[in-house]
């Protein structure tokens, strides 16, 4: 038996005016989702626990099965996973936009927390001159993907700046940054950096980008995870472009399977990813197939953009696994981490529709997949991290 999980980040939205009091994913051209919702089992899952802030490393932690309260420590560590970095048990990782301010100032606003899309090959030089030009005994910088960098604290976690809440960028967009300014100003040391970098980046003689400032934010220590293998029972892989999804599967000793020209974005290599994750279930059994393209798009504001990211979703991923596999033993879960609806541009605590489709799971009655069918059904499970445990029992897999 394979195991398919298919997430596209951030799909699940809010019925909008402008598509006749539909959502997104009602709007877009789903067949393939809307097969397996008819023949499969629909329903919630609440993959933000309580208290928690509704960011992609929560929810993605518990779709692979690990209860964020228990094991989250922060963005910064994740994505530190991915990259492989040695970090002492104290160090501080922060997550560092290159993001796009009207003005560092307290009445200065986030115009843009990702710097226009940056493009790696414009992004890592500008980092690899922060640090450079910045590094020293305290902080350490790193280049990541596009606009998603790394920003390590030495011995960080010791200090009050562990407590600091700065605001995801992708959450103010178009807002006030004050009460960050604020938050950063309690740190002399980052405070410090903060107007340095900014000054730095005001070179054009090797920023020609539209980033002017960093924005460190989602600290927290080093992540440790349990080994996925020995507690589900499954040999898998994460197949996704972006770093936090990486982090979470090597974090946890998964496989973790790049794909050129995987951008994270609308343009992103759908049928690379298709093909990586089929070759990997010749021999394994499960795989995590992440697509980012609705999140960014609902972080961007366009319902088109975002309709046509579901409606690439299912023509592109979905369909073309389902075909691969369709004289093979094969389970389904297909979902989203969280809602980005298009009125807010950012993350809410929603539950999020999901589906199961395979031995065991008996079929909800639904005409299709989407926010609203799956809250017909009544099937609900509280604590989004066992939804894997849940699937796992209901199609008779697993350890």
């Amino acid at each position: 038996m394979k195991l398919l999980y298919l997430i596209a980040d951030g799909m699940g939205d809010w019925p909008l005016d402008e598509l006749g009091g539909k959502t997104t994913m009602e709007a877009a051209v789903t067949p393939n989702m809307d097969e397996l919702a008819r023949t499969g089992m629909v329903g919630l899952a609440q993959t933000v626990p309580e208290g928690m802030a509704p960011g992609s490393d929560v929810a993605n932690m518990a779709l692979l099965g690990f209860d964020p309260a228990t094991y989250h420590t922060g963005r910064g560590p994740i994505e530190a996973a991915a990259q492989g970095l040695e970090l002492g048990p104290d160090d501080l990782v922060w997550r560092l936009n290159l993001v796009t301010v009207s003005k560092l100032t307290i009445d200065g606003v986030m115009r843009d927390y990702s710097s226009g899309h940056i493009a790696t090959e414009v992004s890592r030089p500008i980092v690899e001159q922060l640090q450079k030009k910045l590094g020293n005994e305290t902080y350490a910088f790193y280049p990541g993907i596009q606009y998603r960098h790394l920003l390590v604290q030495k011995d960080g976690a010791l200090t009050e700046d562990a407590g600091l809440f700065i605001n995801p960028p992708h959450d103010i967009t178009d807002k006030s940054i004050k009460l960050d300014l604020r938050a950063f100003s309690r740190s002399p040391q980052l405070w410090d950096l903060l107007f340095e970098a900014r000054d730095l980046l005001a070179d054009r003689s090797f920023n020609g980008s539209r980033a002017n400032s960093i924005w460190p934010w989602g600290q927290g220590r080093p992540l440790n995870l349990p080994d996925f293998n020995a507690t589900f029972g499954l040999d898998g892989a994460v197949i996704s472009a972006v770093d936090l999804i990486k982090g979470l599967g090597f974090a946890s000793k998964m496989s973790v399977i790049d794909v050129p020209g995987a951008t994270g974005l609308l343009d992103t290599n759908y049928e690379g990813k298709v093909d990586a994750a089929l070759k990997f279930l010749e021999d394994h059994d499960f795989v995590f197939v992440h697509l980012e393209g609705p999140d960014e798009c609902g972080h961007g504001g366009s319902a088109r953009d975002k309709v046509e990211a579901i409606s690439r979703f299912d023509a592109r991923v979905v369909g073309p696994l389902r075909e691969a596999l369709k004289d093979r033993d094969a389970a389904w879960i297909v979902t989203c981490d969280h809602f980005t609806p298009i009125a807010e541009k950012t993350h809410t605590t929603d539950p999020v529709p999901f589906i199961l489709n395979g031995p065991g799971a008996q079929e909800s009655g639904v005409a299709e997949f989407s926010e609203k069918s799956a809250a017909s059904t009544g099937l609900k499970l509280d604590k989004g991290h066992e939804l894997l445990s849940f699937a796992l029992k209901t199609f008779g897999m697993g350890a």
